[in-house]
């Protein structure tokens, strides 16, 4: 795969993101208050708890859920919401690779969770689909995987593959330029509730009307029976919150 400029920079950013985001961020916040505690200068017991102290607020349910909260729409989609849409836009959220049963390649959980959802809608509103997602990695784009399982497992078909894109500026850019060309401007947009609000902002700096259609809500979803403790769950759900937030603060940066 030819290391192009934009490719460089999506890994760049995902290498970035990866300090800066759990599960690495409290171990590089512990490394450096011990090195800082080794060299004997100011600060380094503080960035060391400070570490530790970051790194249970991003699994502990009630943390978690305070950053999710402002992240996710109170309301579900309905489909009396539809109104003058004109198309299904479903966003990929990664490939699980090397999955032998499917002799290859596959969508994850994540995009699996939003195909779902956007099928249902395809079939309550009989709007054609238009699924987005390259190939960081090289090999099947997304959008082919996402085609795939759509068509083969959901039985819905696909008009639209938009193939290129690496993250939700390019998914909008490059879904937009297909979409204004076959004459629609108002879309569905299917994403996870917590990729809601910067995924809808990108799609609207495109000139699309777009209703929001969340799926698969992260917060508050603990048995309230048992104290909320942390597990899996809280922890991929505070990456998720705070990856989105990072995200949003890139987007509002970059305009």
């Amino acid at each position: 795969m030819e290391l192009t400029l934009p490719l460089f920079l999506f890994w760049l950013k995902k290498f970035v993101s990866a300090l800066v985001l759990p599960p690495l961020l409290p171990f590089v916040l512990v490394f450096i208050g011990l090195i800082f505690i080794w060299r004997r200068w100011r600060g380094g017991f503080i960035l060391a708890w400070g570490g530790f102290i970051v790194g249970m607020l991003a699994i502990s349910p009630p943390a978690v859920d305070g950053m999710l909260a402002p992240l996710e729409p109170e309301a579900p989609f309905r489909i009396a919401d539809a109104g003058e849409a004109q198309a299904i836009v479903i966003l990929g959220g990664g490939r699980r690779a090397n999955a032998p049963e499917y002799n290859g390649d596959t969508v994850n959980r994540f995009t699996l969770e939003r195909l779902r959802y956007g099928a249902r809608l395809a079939r309550g509103t009989g709007l054609p689909v238009l699924v987005s997602g390259g190939a960081p990695r090289g090999g099947t784009p997304e959008a082919q995987l996402m085609k795939e399982a759509l068509e083969e497992d959901f039985r819905i078909p696909v008009r639209w593959s938009e193939r290129a894109s690496l993250d939700t500026r390019q998914n909008a850019r490059n879904s937009a330029a297909l979409l204004k060309t076959a004459g629609i401007q108002h879309i569905i947009l299917v994403t996870h509730a917590a990729h809601m609000k910067r995924a809808r902002g990108e799609f609207e700096s495109q000139g699309l009307t777009v209703t929001a259609a969340p799926t698969a809500w992260l917060g508050s979803q603990r048995d309230e029976s048992w104290p909320a403790m942390p597990g899996p769950n809280s922890s991929t759900a505070g990456w998720y919150a705070l990856h989105e937030w990072l995200g949003l603060l890139a987007y509002r940066l970059s305009r």
